[in-house]
């Protein structure tokens, strides 16, 4: 039994139910049990008051595409890491991806990475298996045992699934046990050795690029498959205009169908690379200003359902290395919040429709009971400051990497409180 917390004065935001007022929130034996308007009529005895006066509340984020490296390559990211990076960035639930070492494919991995993160981690952690064995594209898994040991989706991580035939059976049998399937749009064959996106700047840089037509192709190959076998399938990421109307054309024909964009995609593009600038070497690649101002289009439609970090850690041996040799990915939970609010600041996105890519749908496509305050709901709350100045540094974030693509970066709103199951798993010393 927890202690019951009274969180007060409070900008309490949610969408469904529909909340945006003052009021305070009471949460008991780990859910919450109240959400009132202006003041509460009362506390419990025992209970802890906190004035999140100035504060939002809002549901705990949930992110939907997190790469650690347990088991197998600890040197890079715990699960343990990794969730003191997420409690501090406001995110209570993290879906970890398959492709570690070994590649969670069995059962028995499956269990580890769940009792592991039971035994280690602050915020929730949410096992998601492999698709084809050893995330290699040819023989698929057990996907109802993968179900019963605790998968919530399938996928393959970093890796595409190339042959047509084996993704069509997966999301045939994928359907008989209603497993979402959430896929990287990506040709092997047309982004082979390509390093950033494909165009004049690329060929400025003297770096290969990889084309448009990457992505776009197996996505509307991928959504054509989806249509066909009635399959919960999730785009995860798209990072082009043209994807946006590939999006928009299946989803007029009705198909269970959703899509995510990296963070990193909303809010930079490919001049950020400047001259060399390895921790913005990502997968997928940083694309046009038009390209991103047309995912954030795509957000306001409501075509792409969800916003995640690809939170993905390397060490520095592989980042430091010329562009064409360094390895791809940046870490991305612990600024998640912070840099999705430069869209509101700008004037982009409303804080309603932002925080639901990020609590709300990613909670629905799951099929999860988190993502929403309500009575009832698991307790899964972020306090933020929407306002707070701060400067992004590597030496204070918790990931055990540091390549964040927001190194030095000015940010305006940060979390100063997360509360997981009732219990608060971050404070921001400066605030409380």
């Amino acid at each position: 039994m927890r202690k019951p917390l009274l969180i007060e004065n409070a900008h309490i935001i949610n969408s469904m139910p529909y909340h945006d007022h003052i009021g305070a929130i009471l949460v008991e034996d780990g859910r919450v049990s109240e959400i009132v308007k202006g003041a509460p009529p009362g506390a419990p005895d025992g209970a802890e008051r906190i004035d999140a006066k100035g504060l939002i509340a809002s549901p705990g984020l949930i992110d939907m595409r997190v790469f650690t490296g347990e088991p197998g390559l600890d040197y890079r990211e715990t699960l343990e890491s990794a969730s003191l990076a997420a409690a501090a960035g406001g995110v209570t639930t993290i879906v970890v991806m398959p492709d570690t070492n070994p590649v969670i494919d069995d059962p028995a991995l499956v269990d580890f990475v769940a009792r592991r993160a039971a035994a280690t981690a602050k915020v929730r952690v949410l096992p998601a298996a492999a698709i084809t064995r050893g995330v290699e594209g040819r023989e698929i898994t057990e996907f109802g045992l993968l179900r019963e040991a605790g998968a919530v989706c399938l996928t393959d991580g970093r890796r595409s699934i190339q042959d047509s035939g084996v993704l069509k059976a997966a999301m045939t049998y994928a359907y008989n046990f209603d497993m979402p399937i959430v896929h990287l749009p990506c040709d092997a064959s047309l982004a082979a050795g390509g390093q950033m996106n494909a165009g004049s700047f690329s060929s400025f840089l003297g770096l290969k690029g990889i084309p448009i037509e990457a992505e776009t192709i197996p996505l509307d190959r991928d959504m054509q498959l989806a249509l066909a076998t009635g399959v919960r399938y999730h785009a995860a990421p798209v990072s082009t205009a043209r994807s946006i109307d590939v999006l928009e054309r299946y989803r007029r024909d009705g198909s269970v169908t959703s899509a995510g964009v990296s963070i990193n995609n909303l809010c930079l593009n490919q001049t950020d690379i400047g001259a060399y600038r390895t921790y913005y070497k990502l997968n997928p690649p940083l694309r046009t200003e038009d390209d991103r101002r047309a995912l954030i289009a795509g957000i306001k439609s409501g075509l792409i359902d969800t916003i995640h970090s690809d939170h993905d850690p390397q060490d520095s041996e592989v980042k430091r290395q010329p562009f064409a040799d360094a390895a791809t990915g940046a870490i991305g939970l612990e600024t998640l919040l912070a840099s999705a609010l430069r869209l509101f600041h700008s004037d982009d996105l409303d804080i309603m429709v932002l925080l639901e890519t990020m609590t709300t749908r990613p909670a629905q496509i799951l099929g999860l009971e988190t993502g929403s305050l309500k009575k009832g709901a698991p307790a899964d709350i972020c306090l933020f400051d929407v306002d707070y100045p701060w400067i992004v540094e590597e030496a204070q974030l918790r990931s055990r990497s540091t390549n964040t693509a927001f190194e030095n970066a000015r940010m305006t709103g940060k979390v100063m409180m997360t509360i997981v199951g009732g219990e608060i798993v971050f404070k921001e010393t400066g605030r409380w």
